[in-house]
């Protein structure tokens, strides 16, 4: 049976990506939600509510979503980390909750390529991470580069005052427990992130570009698919795809 999926952001980028693959990809959008719209009176109707509209909105969405006992799966990015602790004391104890900075299949790939390369390679190879979006988006970093960002600080043990965003001027040199974090924008590019790993001698590079919205699109609706028989909690794609182990 086809999926009934509540789409709240339906009128943005990955709102209209959703819409378009939704009927390939065993799922019908039952109401497709923006700015004006009530998801309100659609909720009974549907299987699970995706939410890819702003950060603002999102908690409402979440309590909708937790007085109606609807899995949520959650695109937006750019939360603080009050707005995030709100929702996720919201939700977790009461639906599944799918949170994840990008539901693209390849980029979960790399963050878990990512958390195996730190293991192996440990504190002798330095980690940076860049990342790159077109040139209308709000928030820096990525919410897919803070997620690289927070594996490797649980690996190389590193403090959150200890991630550089950028660097200007006489800085001196690298410090050892440190992250450096790049964001550019420009252009239409979809996204691209690669996590470097610099030792004496050599670098490794592991990078994900993406070149088509709909593999977002894909990843959230599978994600979709995966939450409507789990128990209440948070989970991620990693989980979704069997890589958190």
């Amino acid at each position: 049976m086809s999926l009934k999926i509540l789409l709240i952001g339906s009128r943005g980028r990955m709102g209209q990506a959703i819409q378009e693959i939704a009927d390939k990809n065993d799922s019908t959008i039952i109401a497709a939600c923006d700015a004006g719209d009530d998801p309100s009176i659609h909720i009974s109707a549907c299987d699970v509510v995706i939410d890819f509209s702003f950060h603002e909105v999102t908690f409402g969405i979440a309590e909708l979503a937790v007085a109606n006992s609807r899995p949520l799966i959650i695109g937006t990015t750019g939360h603080s980390k009050k707005e995030r602790l709100s929702i996720l004391e919201k939700t977790t104890r009461k639906i599944p909750l799918v949170w994840a900075g990008n539901y693209s299949i390849g980029v979960n790939t790399l963050n878990y390529l990512t958390r195996k390369a730190a293991a192996i390679l440990g504190e002798s190879y330095e980690p940076e991470v860049l990342e790159m979006h077109h040139h209308h988006k709000k928030d820096a970093p990525s919410g897919t580069a803070e997620r690289l960002i927070d594996i490797l600080r649980t690996e190389y043990s590193i403090k959150e005052d200890d991630v550089v965003h950028g660097r200007e001027g006489y800085v001196g040199a690298r410090l050892f427990n440190e992250i450096g974090v790049h964001s550019l924008r420009g252009g239409d590019i979809v996204g691209e992130h690669t996590v470097y790993f610099c030792g004496t001698g050599e670098r490794i590079e592991l990078t994900h570009r993406a070149t088509d919205r709909r593999i977002f699109a894909k990843g959230a609706i599978r994600a979709a698919h995966w939450a409507v028989d789990k128990k209440y909690g948070l989970y991620n794609m990693e989980d979704v795809l069997g890589l958190s182990n």
